[in-house]
C-alpha cells in the first residue's frame, strides 16, 4: 500500500481514469455493434445512420487516447465498405 500522499493521489487518479476510459471504450463498442446489427438485418438506411453516429465516437476515442488512430480508421473503413456494398432498399 502507498504511504506517500502523492502515491495515494496517483492511485485515486488512476482509478478514476480507468473508469472513464472503460466507459469510453464500452460506448464505442455499442455504437459499432449498432452498425453491425443494422448490416446483418439488411437495413441500409439504418446502417448508414448508425455509421454516421459511430464514426465521431471512434474519433473521440482516438482523441481521448483509448483507441489508436489506425485502429479507429480501419474500423470506420471496413464498416463503411460493408454499408456501401449493401443494396439500397427501394
Amino acid at each position: 500500500m502507498a504511504h506517500h500522499p502523492s502515491a495515494k493521489k496517483r492511485i485515486r487518479q488512476t482509478a478514476r481514469r480507468t473508469e472513464v476510459n472503460g466507459a469510453r471504450v464500452s460506448r464505442i463498442r455499442s455504437f459499432v455493434k449498432k452498425v453491425e446489427l443494422a448490416i446483418s438485418a439488411g437495413d441500409s438506411d439504418a446502417a448508414l445512420a448508425a455509421l454516421r453516429a459511430a464514426e465521431p465516437q471512434l474519433m473521440k476515442g482516438v482523441q481521448a487516447g483509448v483507441v489508436q488512430k489506425n485502429t479507429a480508421s480501419r474500423k470506420v473503413s471496413r464498416l463503411s465498405a460493408r454499408v456501401r456494398d449493401m443494396k439500397p432498399q427501394a
